[in-house]
């Protein structure tokens, strides 16, 4: 897996999604199709795995997080971004979603959960807010953005 190919992955998933709107009907239908049991789940996070171990996947490192972008939001991917966070029993920096944001959590550590969910798929809809964090463990977590819109704030709103 090289970051070309994880591209390609990741476009099947955002072109099948592009129309849909960031709430919770779509986490509803990324766990039901795409869950934690799943082929296209255990693909991602075996390319996830592999990125972090080649080193074109997490190489930033800040506050305890190994974090990156990964993919620009481009027409390759649908209008999305990616980024990818490794996470251990912390919380990471406010921030708020323009357009939304939709996580998939892969635990490294059983029962590992982000914000409160464990493996599997989250999302936020369009302005919501938070401090990403983790619990019970260490976990990885990929963040689709729509244009790649994310904005750190100072202080929690």
């Amino acid at each position: 897996m090289n970051s070309e190919q994880f591209q390609q992955l990741i476009a099947g998933l955002t072109g099948e999604i592009a129309t849909m709107q960031p709430d919770a009907e779509l986490a509803a239908y990324l766990n039901s199709r795409y869950g934690a049991d799943s082929k296209l789940y255990k693909d991602i996070f075996a390319a996830c795995q592999t990125g972090i171990a080649e080193g074109w996947m997490c190489k930033h490192e800040g506050g305890g997080i190994r974090y990156g972008r990964v993919i620009k939001a481009t027409n390759a991917t649908h209008g999305y971004s990616v980024d990818v966070v490794d996470m251990e029993n912390i919380a990471g920096p406010h921030h708020v979603h323009p357009n939304g944001e939709i996580d998939l959590i892969m635990p490294l550590t059983d029962g590992a959960q982000f914000d409160h969910h464990p493996a599997g798929w989250c999302v936020y809809g369009p302005g919501s807010a938070h401090a990403p964090t983790v619990t019970a463990g260490r976990a990885l977590v990929l963040y689709l953005l729509p244009q790649g819109a994310i904005e750190f704030t100072q202080t929690a709103r």
